[in-house]
């Protein structure tokens, strides 16, 4: 998430010796995905064309903006601070105004290369499409979220006077400038509620009661489309008196892809990280980290316990990964296959406390995972509970190399010393 939101919703993770960003489970689409979205509800956005190549380029010149002079041209990736970035083959920015004539030949400088940002890290995100968008003659900036709030258990609704910029160092200096509006989740959005909104955007020539009837039509599709934060940086005022949503943000809650089909075939996979993507399709709970022990856990807590622990002994953990308590044996090998896949990972631990997993259900997905991946690094097991003489005795009729450790303890220091040999 970006500006504001940093601030008022996320939450982190105290792992690796840093403070690494918790993953939420949604999904997050394109820019021109969500303007095309929002164009459906009757919400002012942009003219534009998303593109993927050069002949879509001079095509969409011709079709979309014969009579304009000028475009911008968006690169398109799942991160902020476009405008900022910087292509490895030397290109400066992900967002330029530019005139027709010359949209071509930036957009060729964008199309199939890495982009790398303040968000993406130094690896960059590849850019497959480039945004055309209609320049529009803008008179005031401001801006505007919907999210979810724990305190009000409900949606709430954010805005401000001042956008296009650094929403957080606004909200630090000048506090009273901000406007929360909660809305009852029952009821759902009033006209005073809607009211409330428009008065802490501030428009200086928009027409209130259509800025009033746009803010309700966002809130009509943050709740129809189960998103879990709708968030416009700029909403801007245009010389024709609308009000636009020039850049917008969009995403949805995971737990909904059942009967939001159409909005999760948007889901864009090249855009993430491809452990997670694998790890999605297995039905197993990873998130990648910046360490060199790989961990397979089953259950959140024990997880988050394994790699404090391993923090402790002087390690750092590579993932966060979770396979529940009815994981199969297949699972099992996925989970071998992810952490494997991780160039940085020089060992890993199997920390089991079998309840509804059984530990022999878990050592046979062990023993079959190093048939199917050549495992060149150290294992450490441990394992507890249910089955856990079986699953012991598996491990040990199997042949493998592994290293057993009687507890947590001595497991994590295992993996450490492991690790660094």
């Amino acid at each position: 998430m970006r500006g504001l939101l940093n601030k008022l919703v996320s939450r982190s993770l105290s792992v690796a010796g840093k403070w690494q960003q918790q993953q939420l489970r949604r999904l997050n689409i394109h820019e021109y995905q969500g303007a095309e979205l929002m164009s459906k509800y009757g919400i002012n956005v942009p003219k534009g064309v998303a593109v993927s190549s050069l002949d879509e380029v001079k095509k969409a010149i011709q079709d979309v903006f014969p009579n304009e002079n000028e475009v911008v041209v968006k690169s398109q990736v799942l991160a902020g601070g476009r405008g900022l970035g910087t292509f490895k083959n030397g290109f400066q920015g992900g967002v330029h105004i530019v005139k027709t004539d010359q949209v071509e030949e930036i957009a060729g400088k964008m199309l199939g290369q890495i982009l790398v940002t303040k968000q993406t890290g130094s690896q960059g995100k590849v850019v497959s499409k480039v945004y055309l968008c209609q320049k529009l003659s803008l008179v005031n900036e401001m801006y505007f979220a919907i999210m979810l709030d724990r305190k009000s258990a409900g949606p709430l609704i954010i805005s401000c006077g001042k956008g296009g910029t650094s929403i957080e160092d606004l909200a630090e200096k000048h506090p009273d400038l901000i406007v929360k509006v909660p809305i009852d989740v029952f009821e759902g959005i009033t006209d005073e509620d809607a009211a409330k909104v428009v008065d802490g955007l501030s428009p200086k020539v928009a027409d209130r009661n259509d800025a009033i009837e746009q803010v309700k039509k966002l809130y009509k599709l943050f709740c129809e489309r189960d998103c879990t934060l709708l968030e416009i940086n700029p909403i801007a005022e245009t010389s024709d008196k609308k009000l636009v949503a020039a850049d917008a943000k969009l995403n949805f809650d995971d737990n909904a892809a059942y009967r939001q089909k159409e909005v999760f075939a948007l889901r864009d996979p090249t855009q993430e990280d491809p452990r997670e993507v694998a790890a999605a399709k297995a039905d197993l709970n990873y998130i990648g980290l910046d360490g060199e022990i790989g961990c397979m856990v089953n259950g959140a807590g024990l997880a988050m316990a394994t790699m404090d622990i391993i923090k402790l002994h002087g390690g750092t953990p590579a993932n966060f990964l979770d396979v529940g308590g009815n994981a199969s044996e297949n699972q099992v090998v996925e989970a071998f296959k992810i952490l494997t896949s991780d160039e940085k990972v020089k060992a890993i631990l199997v920390n089991i406390f079998g309840g509804i997993m059984k530990c022999d259900v878990i050592a046979s997905g062990i023993v079959n995972a190093a048939k199917h991946v050549a495992l060149k690094v150290p294992v450490v097991v441990r394992l507890e509970g249910t089955n856990v003489d079986q699953g012991k005795r598996i491990l040990k009729e199997s042949g493998m190399t592994l290293i057993t450790a009687e507890d947590l303890d001595d497991a994590a220091e295992k993996a450490v010393k492991a690790a660094s040999n």
